[in-house]
């Protein structure tokens, strides 16, 4: 009933996902090969789970391969295709194809495939906005994926409540070399992200196995006699061992310090990328249209200014930057954001703040009907423009207080005091 209850998701929900990623084309369609590819590999899996016993870690690692790799090349597909016209699109199956590690998760699978999916809504969403009023096919696209992750969850809650099942009896695989780790796309699942060589697991297998001795695990131990009890000894606590010092003789090696990209401000088409901008407050996004796009990524302590009217601005991954523009003809957002900050000297209809954590906005005079949408961020406020040329600072509520009525749920601002 597992196998069956998998194959019909693929059948069903996923076929339809790929049919419709097919009539919109390009990178989505690409993607959706790969998302396909994906749930067929985790599908294998599931298939082998039905007939075997559990594996050991190693073996797994190798059973889990294909459906980490897939995983991977679907990310990596969206990085590599920031200037897409389909960029959100393929941001929402970037952010939720993670949910197919469930099969690495214990006791609560059906949950993380649900996390998952509340993850790659907020593109999702982004879409539904986007082409609700241009092209159906995109809404029922986005429709359809949400609710293949809500199917892939009830069937992980029917089948595999707390855990990928195996079978009881049965075959086990063949012994042989471990593969390497696979990436680490999936959730770990014991030292599933670990080589088998590493340090780590070697010693955290050892503890397993100790622990797993049960009551037998305290017949090695020596009884300590009063003699050696620090408690009736106080020079021995005086003169205690001295605290291990971690150096180059402990055989592990230092973590190799990340990679810096280099910095880049350059035009894409319609999309103009500022990227990985360091220490730089002379940043000028000069003329560019009323279709084009500014897309600020991984900036910090910088600030972009934006002439000219164009149709939106997005900053993401970014600390401690600022954006200054004229008008937008869509919106400006922020994702994952910290300490950031915004003026706007003309219009902007809508601010969209999510996942960040302290943003000032400064609006103008003819900005005071913008809307704010905001989710998962703290410490943001707006600045309204007074008569006198100064601003009245506003924060935006981050507490709500949810009650139930007679029709549900009632959720109200709490309002700061002092």
């Amino acid at each position: 009933m597992s196998v069956q209850g998998f194959e019909d998701l693929i059948n069903g929900p996923l076929t339809t996902f790929v049919q419709l990623s097919n009539q919109i084309g390009g990178d989505v369609a690409t993607q959706a090969a790969l998302v396909l590819s994906a749930f067929q590999a985790e599908f294998q899996f599931i298939k082998y789970a039905s007939e075997h016993s559990a594996p050991s870690d190693s073996e797994k690692q190798k059973l889990l391969l294909p459906t980490s790799t897939k995983i991977q090349e679907i990310q990596t597909l969206r990085e590599k295709n920031r200037g897409s016209p389909f960029f959100n699109h393929l941001s929402a199956i970037s952010e939720s194809i993670p949910a197919l590690g469930w099969v690495a998760v214990s006791p609560t699978p059906a949950p993380y495939v649900k996390e998952s999916n509340d993850t790659g809504q907020f593109y999702t969403n982004r879409v539904l906005k986007e082409w609700k009023e241009k092209n159906k096919t995109h809404v029922e696209w986005a429709r359809t994926w949400v609710q293949l992750l809500v199917d892939l969850q009830a069937y992980v809650k029917q089948h595999h409540t707390t855990g990928l099942v195996w079978a009881k009896a049965g075959t086990k695989p063949s012994g042989g070399p471990p593969p390497p780790p696979p990436p680490c796309g999936l959730p770990p699942m014991d030292d599933l992200c670990l080589a088998p060589s590493d340090p780590d697991a070697t010693n955290r297998s050892a503890l397993f196995a100790e622990i797993n001795r049960g009551t037998d695990v305290t017949k090695s131990l020596k009884k300590v006699s009063p003699d050696m009890q620090t408690h009736k000894n106080p020079s021995m606590r005086a003169s205690g061992p001295a605290p291990a010092v971690i150096g180059n003789s402990s055989g592990v090696s230092a973590p190799k310090p990340a990679v810096e990209k280099p910095p880049v401000f350059a035009r894409d088409g319609k999309k103009w990328l500022v990227e990985n901008q360091k220490n730089n407050t002379n940043l000028v996004v000069d003329g560019a249209e009323m279709n084009n796009v500014v897309y600020i990524f991984k900036c910090v302590n910088s600030t972009i200014t934006v002439k000219n009217k164009i149709n939106s601005i997005v900053m993401d991954s970014c600390k401690k930057s600022s954006v200054v523009f004229e008008s937008l003809v869509s919106s400006a957002e922020f994702i994952n954001c910290q300490s950031v900050q915004m003026q706007v000297l003309g219009k902007v209809p809508t601010i969209t703040i999510d996942k960040t954590d302290g943003c000032q906005m400064y609006l103008s005079k003819d900005s005071l009907t913008t809307e704010i949408v905001t989710s998962k961020s703290s410490e943001l406020n707006v600045m309204v423009p007074k008569a006198d040329g100064d601003y009245s600072e506003y924060p935006i509520p981050e507490q709500f207080k949810t009650t139930i009525g007679p029709k549900g749920l009632n959720t109200v601002v709490i309002e700061a005091s002092g």
